[in-house]
């Protein structure tokens, strides 16, 4: 059956839909479905996609192409709808260099069925359910009425005071009420109606977007709570003028933002008259309108401020797409929760067991729900049985009152006094691997391939039932089932590989996404069989654990520890799960693989019983070290990555440094800064760095994870910031040292002995700069000699000084540009590339690298053409969660994600062949 997965789309929500439409892609069963990529953009264009843009890690990184657009004098990406008034050829160049533009009554002729992954406006709303109903094509999740009703926050407020459900009380302010009233009146209004606090959101946006809890009678934060939720923003030429040159880019860039801004196109309008502007070199992305400035691209948007600062005090700037109410509800101090309702097969609603959100004071956003660690998640919520099943009661209540169908993601609080809220029901759900959707439905035993076969399956009896094709669907729903059948039959003879996950390093929450996405690549095969795995334990004694795939499937490292931990003492399952297991067997008895056991811990030597070969998803130590590696060889397990001996070299950057700069390769001047010269005189101990590295420099941990800590030294205060933390005894940050460092919500800092200083590599006066990270594999050849193929850098874009751990990993965070862009001619930039490709293979024949690896360095390019390629630190073990760069490399080289984690896992094998060979 052609399965069109529909992502991406209009929404501010568009790059967690790509990144879900990318789960879906990859975890359909392969058996039953066959995949067909339909990418949405920005102005609603259906595209058919290429399969290698699915790897990339932000939709800017690939679309608009690079040579669709103007020069940007700051390099910025932007979405298509920032190049203005495109022509209908312009669109299709656009288009053509990713795929195909597919018009909506060919979409028949491409699909059996529409699993629709797009979030808010455009995907939930009832818009795109509508089309498809038109053209015939059976889809996923709830119907045209359900769907438009679940986008809008205010109908649903009333429609559940008229039927007497518990909801938080509310009142809604419209745009033009705001723009005639007295702002103080309105908040002394909402205040004495409502109280405080006050949480203030976009009434159709998704449940993260425009949304702000306002915790006191400020009226300075409460005009920008209601500007966030209209997305608007008023600017005052002094806050304008305040600003450097850089920092106006930066306030731009995060204005623009889809998902934390007020993103592009905006509205221009002064507060007293509308500013005349004649516009930048490239005026065409300027549109009149009476009284007003309609601007599309951030470098416009800061030409514009600066000429219309030159007459005007104040400014506001509109999105043209934001929102005409505020939605402002009375906050509920209590516990907050989540619950997946589906339908089971007689078409009830059944309730999956419901997620506790635990975040401390901070608001549940966009960051906490997508990156893995932020916030925590508990299925199901620590209450009592009777209290749990009320919850579910009122869901699945809820489901029917809304006539949804198939599946939806209900949000409620439970209040200090017991009084249950139902609040922000959604007809879709994030659909990352560790999100809600996946997270519940793993508690009844489905993994996400199943999972998605089952609502596949829901979703067609749903639309026939809704007299949609009845006798086509019919017999798609007999061939489904029937092969539904077939393959619970099948001979298993796969490959087993166990994916050791986890670890105790400040990226073990990274480790549990790439084990996971390592996990669901092989399970979708037909020739692996894998078993997850997790390490935890100290360096002196690893511990393994055998994990079921809902263990597998919590929210981060800490949680699966903390349920392994659980398990070990005694402590049996919340007692719900038995009875929502139980509901849901007439499911889980035609769609689940093995039943749920506790995690069980195993021996080295019992592993090596239990498996063929080991795939190691470990950053960091463990892992990147060398250690365990010689625990697998002891049992001749075959493993992926680099040996012992490079592995104990690589994971130590400052001996790394040493080794490549007596090859003749360049690096940063570099030092270690020990603990014992900080405990003995701290002050000399400043001093003397001061003296050999120059402010700003770069200070990192040199055996620690290549996100870890690392940070762009200032001043003094920083560099004893950066010493006082990374030297504390205690696990507890320091308030004050972590505070002038700027680290971020749940930020880790490691403690250790030693850390290494770097002088910062900065242009040195070349025409080119760029910071780049390339990826590589390893084979034998038919002679058996170790052959290298490297592949083409990507080019890395930080928003802060240095890369972050959610630059680098977390879905539509990151943006890397592949190939990097290292001259716009390309004859020019592909000589470059090959001499940066030439350096990197040099690098990973000194360390003695094999299997894969990751190679970051910066790159210059003088004016007479000479390159410079400056090596900062090498990964032997680099992340493999869906969003990261090293699958956009691959793809270029016509790898396919898959592909490339069968061919580290087959060298591994090689590699270990050849060891019992010499043996031999």
């Amino acid at each position: 059956m052609k399965i069109g997965i529909f992502f991406g789309g209009t929404s501010r929500e568009r790059e967690i839909s790509f990144a879900g439409g990318r789960t879906v892609f990859d975890n359909l069963d392969k058996a039953l479905f066959q995949p067909v990529p339909i990418f949405v953009d920005s102005l609603g264009q259906f595209i058919l996609l290429d399969w290698q843009f699915i790897y990339k890690g932000t939709i800017r990184d690939f679309y608009p192409p690079v040579s669709s657009q103007p020069p940007s004098l700051h390099h910025l990406q932007v979405y298509i709808e920032s190049l203005g008034a495109l022509s209908h050829d312009q669109k299709f160049e656009a288009i053509a260099k990713v795929g195909r533009q597919v018009q909506p009554e060919q979409l028949p002729l491409l699909m059996d069925f529409a699993f629709l992954a797009l979030h808010g406006p455009g995907g939930e709303d009832g818009a795109i359910q509508g089309l498809l109903e038109w053209l015939g094509i059976p889809y996923s999740g709830s119907g045209i009425l359900p769907s438009a009703f679940g986008i809008d926050k205010i109908a649903q407020k009333k429609l559940l005071k008229a039927l007497g459900q518990p909801t938080p009380d509310f009142r809604v302010i419209t745009a033009e009420e705001w723009d005639r009233t007295d702002h103080a009146a309105t908040l002394a209004y909402l205040v004495r109606e409502l109280g405080l606090p006050l949480v203030l959101k976009a009434p159709r946006q998704g449940s993260s977007i425009g949304v702000s809890i306002l915790n006191t009678d400020d009226l300075a934060k409460f005009e920008v709570a209601v500007e966030k939720s209209l997305f608007r923003k008023t600017l005052t030429r002094a806050d304008w003028e305040r600003l450097g040159a850089q920092d106006k880019v930066a306030w731009v860039q995060h204005l623009t933002d889809i998902r934390e801004g007020i993103g592009l196109p905006v509205v221009l309008n002064e507060q007293f008259g509308s500013p005349i502007i004649e516009g930048p070199a490239d005026d065409s992305q300027l549109a009149e309108a009476p009284g007003t400035q309609q601007i599309f691209h951030p470098e416009t948007l800061i030409f514009a401020l600066d000429q219309a600062f030159e007459t005007a005090e104040t400014i506001r700037l509109t999105n043209v797409d934001g929102e005409t109410q505020v939605l402002v509800e009375s906050f509920v101090a209590g516990r907050e929760f989540s619950c997946i309702v589906v339908e089971d097969p007689n078409g009830l609603p059944l309730a999956l067991p419901p997620t506790e959100i635990v975040k401390g004071e901070e608001l549940f956003d966009y960051r906490s729900k997508y990156l893995p660690g932020l916030a925590r998640k508990i299925t199901p919520i620590d209450l009592p049985e009777d209290k749990i099943q009320e919850i579910r009661e009122a869901c699945e209540d809820m489901f029917r009152t809304f006539g949804f169908q198939v599946y939806a993601r209900l949000d409620g609080f439970v209040g200090h006094d017991g009084q249950l809220y139902l609040n922000d029901p959604n007809t879709t759900s994030g659909m990352l691997p560790a999100s809600f959707f996946f997270h519940q439905a793993a508690e009844i035993g489905l993994n996400p391939s199943q999972f998605l076969t089952y609502l596949i399956r829901t979703s067609l009896a749903a639309r026939r039932r809704a007299g949609l094709r009845p006798v086509k669907l019919g017999t798609l729903l007999e061939k489904l089932d029937a092969a539904v059948a077939g393959r619970q039959h099948e001979a298993n003879e796969r490959i087993r590989v166990a994916v050791i996950m986890g670890g105790y390093s400040s990226e073990r929450h990274i480790s549990v996404e790439s084990g996971r996405n390592i996990f669901e690549k092989l399970s979708s095969s037909a020739k692996y069989a894998p078993v997850p795995v997790f390490l935890t334990g100290s360096a002196q004694a690893h511990q393994l654990y055998v994990l079921p795939v809902n263990v597998m499937l919590k929210d981060n490292a800490d949680d699966i520890r903390e349920k392994i931990e659980h398990a070990e003492a005694g402590e049996a399952p919340h007692p719900i799960l038995a009875r929502i297991r139980q509901e849901a067997s007439a499911i889980t008895s035609t769609y689940a693989g093995q039943a749920l056991v506790p995690p069980r811990r195993i021996s080295f030597e019992e592993l090596a019983e239990m498996v063929d070969e080991v795939f190691i998803a470990l950053h960091g130590r463990p892992g990147e070290d060398g250690a365990l590696q010689q625990e697998l060889e002891r049992f001749n397990l075959p493993y992926n990555g680099s040996g012992v001996a490079s592995s104990s070299v690589t994971i130590n950057k400052f001996e790394t440094n040493q080794r490549l700069r007596a090859a003749g390769l360049l690096v940063a001047e570099h030092r270690m800064a020990p603990k014992l010269e900080w405990q003995a005189d701290a002050a000399s101990f400043y001093r003397a760095l001061e003296t050999q590295f120059p402010y700003p420099f770069i200070a990192k941990p040199a055996d620690d994870g290549c996100s870890s800590a690392v940070k762009k030294i200032k001043n003094r205060a920083e560099l004893e910031a950066f010493s006082q933390l990374i030297f504390r005894t205690d696990e507890d940050l320091l308030p004050g040292p972590a505070g002038v460092l700027s680290l971020g919500f749940k930020e880790e800092f490691p403690r250790k002995d030693a850390f290494l200083v770097e002088t910062l590599i900065s242009r040195d006066g070349a025409a080119h700069f760029l910071e780049v990270t390339g990826g590589l594999l390893t084979s034998y050849d038919e002679d058996g000699l170790l052959d290298i193929e490297v592949f083409e850098a990507s080019e890395a874009l930080a928003n802060g000084e240095v890369l972050s751990l959610e630059e680098k990993f977390l879905a539509g965070e990151g943006q890397n540009i592949t190939p990097a862009r290292y001259d716009v001619d390309a004859v020019e930039r592909q000589r470059i590339s090959n001499e940066v490709k030439a350096v990197l293979r040099r690098v990973a024949e000194v360390l003695d690298i094999q299997g894969y690896a990751r190679i970051d360095a910066f790159v210059r390019v003088r004016q007479e053409g000479e390159v410079e390629v400056l090596i900062i630190e090498v990964n032997s073990l680099p992340g493999m969660t869906p969003a990261t760069c090293i699958f956009h490399q691959t793809a270029l080289a016509g790898y396919t994600p898959y592909q490339f984690i069968d061919r580290i896992l087959e060298f591994g094998k090689a590699r270990a062949a050849k060891a019992v060979n010499r043996q031999q």
